[in-house]
């Protein structure tokens, strides 16, 4: 019997009608019926996948072994049951509500045999609203785990030579209920002599079913949680501590552990709260190293570190009060900014300045966010007329650096979507012109900023923005209006009258035009007085 190239490994439950389309992508694919064996696992489905996949079986019986068992409770056994019923050289795994490109398997062999791959990454898609990560697959080369994101793609979804697989008795963890794949990827890719990817084409589409039945959007905190900490675990054994672990690691934190501490942490009860902090706290005490934690940007480092603290209330409280009110104010000294959240130099919780400091990351978004306009008003002395702008900015501290300018021209496209930018190093900024005064804010949830600049009479059409220097980086930031009245037009000048109105743009930011008022030239109403009393005698002589 010739040994077939390529096992496709698929556990199946409950995925009618997805099914379907996941087996026909298998039995179209280009590589051909005879280098192909798929095992499909039914792990006790209460829908018709069973009998689907005895059609097919019954249809392709060179290519199909089909097995039904209870159910497990999760992809884990039936993996592991095919894999004891593979074949090939190499084996593949897809989810039942996936499919493949009709070329995938057939060139990702090619790969492996080409380069003497153990692991071969095809390029992954989502569909229907399903995230998939795509900064892997920027180019056909080989990678590793802490030269690339492959640990932002850990998946089983990936061909593995079937010799390493035996030879390291790699198997999934049958009391995992979700993310039992990544201990065995990850495992996987240690152990391999190379890991390939495959970018310049599509091999799998990740399908998002349109209940979100998936079992990655079904699992609740505490077995996320429990997951979470048996892969860092199994993780920590197989690669020692220093970078290439922190590279794996980052992925952790900034997936996995911070999606247990969004929005729905508050709605938890209490019991759940303590136990989903007490448990990240651990994981943040055991392997967020400094090098992480420089690297994590400020709102998750803080959850973390209170976390770790076991400052659960001060959690809760960081994760609320963001959620309703967004970011609190960053407290600016000198060139250091600090993220005002709770338990900020509490002794109580204990946390160092490092876990609320802006550590080299930008924060234009967060400062748009919380600079908006309180009010705008001409003040006239004669010839001369100044803008006075107040401002509500979303920092304290020292506000020196701050500069209210009107600005020539339009925000650059890539600025158009937060509202803000982060200054290049070398590209000035405008000069301080008119004053500035800067007050707390009686709540102390920022400054008020007030500023007020002379306006010159020129034909000109420019936008308000803040300038300020946050953790040694300036960021311009446009002033949004928010439905704040506009001061009426106004116009001044007599030796040359000009007219200056300020408005809301598109964009939702307030806008200053000042134009010339010009008198018509001398004769032009006579000239049109005469044309119109020619036009009346000429109608009344027709008459």
């Amino acid at each position: 019997m010739t040994v077939p190239d390529v096992t496709v490994v698929v556990a199946v439950y409950n995925t009618m009608p997805y099914l379907t389309e996941c087996l026909d992508s298998l039995v179209g694919q280009s590589i051909g019926h005879e280098r192909l064996q798929v095992v499909a696992v039914d792990d006790g489905s209460t829908d018709d996948s069973g009998k689907e996949l005895d059609r097919f079986a019954q249809r392709y019986p060179d290519v199909f072994t089909v097995v039904h068992q209870p159910n497990s409770g999760g992809p884990a056994a039936p993996s592991n049951r095919a894999l004891d019923l593979a074949t090939g050289r190499f084996v593949y795994f897809i989810g039942s509500d996936d499919h493949l490109g009709e070329e995938a398997l057939e060139r990702m062999v090619a790969c492996a045999d080409a380069n003497d791959s153990d692991v071969v990454v095809g390029k992954m898609v989502g569909t229907n609203g399903r995230y998939v990560h795509q900064k892997l697959y920027t180019g056909n080369r080989d990678v590793t785990l802490d030269d690339s994101a492959l640990p932002f793609t850990l998946a089983n979804t990936k061909l593995f030579r079937r010799e390493l697989v035996e030879r390291h008795g790699l198997r999934f963890p049958e009391d995992m209920p979700v993310g039992s794949d990544q201990p065995f990827t990850i495992e996987a890719c240690v152990r391999a002599r190379k890991i390939s990817v495959l970018s310049d084409y599509t091999c799998y589409y990740a399908v998002k079913r349109g209940d979100a039945s998936n079992i990655t959007y079904r699992a609740n905190h505490l077995a996320r949680l429990r997951c979470v900490q048996r892969i860092m675990e199994h993780t920590a054994v197989l690669i020692p501590a220093g970078p290439r672990r922190d590279a794996v690691f980052k992925r952790h934190f900034d997936w996995e552990l911070t999606k247990l501490l969004q929005k729905d942490f508050p709605t938890l009860d209490a019991d759940t709260r303590r136990q989903v902090g007490e448990g990240v706290g651990a994981l943040v005490d055991a392997y967020f190293t400094d090098g992480l934690r420089d690297g994590t940007g400020v709102k998750r480092r803080v959850r973390f570190g209170l976390a770790r603290s076991a400052a659960v209330d001060e959690l809760t409280r960081a994760i609320a009060q963001e959620t309703e009110h967004g970011a609190p104010p960053f407290l600016l000294e000198g060139d250091r900014a600090f993220a005002a959240h709770p338990g900020f130099r509490d002794a109580a919780v204990g946390l160092d300045d490092r876990y609320y400091e802006v550590l080299g990351e930008s924060v234009a978004g967060r400062l748009s966010t919380s600079t908006r306009l309180v009010s705008a008003s001409w003040e006239q002395n004669g010839e001369d007329l100044s803008l006075t702008v107040k401002l509500r900015v979303g920092i304290t501290g020292d506000a020196s650096s701050a500069v209210v300018a009107l600005a020539q021209g339009a925000m650059p496209k890539s600025a158009d979507k937060p509202g803000a930018r982060k200054l290049p190093e070398d590209t000035p900024r405008p000069e301080r012109v008119g004053t500035l005064t800067a007050d707390a804010a009686e709540d102390g949830g920022g400054t008020l900023l007030t500023a007020r600049f002379p306006l010159a009479p020129t034909r000109t059409k420019r936008g308000v923005r803040l300038y300020v220097d946050v953790a040694g980086s300036t960021y311009e930031i446009p002033v949004r209006t928010e439905g704040r009245p506009m001061p009426l037009a106004r116009r001044w000048g007599t030796t040359d009258p000009h007219r200056v109105a300020a408005n809301t743009n598109p964009k939702g930011r307030l806008v200053i035009t000042t134009a010339p008022l010009r008198e018509p030239k001398p004769g032009v109403g006579a000239r049109l007085r005469r044309t119109l009393s020619r036009s009346i005698e000429s109608k009344s002589k027709r008459k």
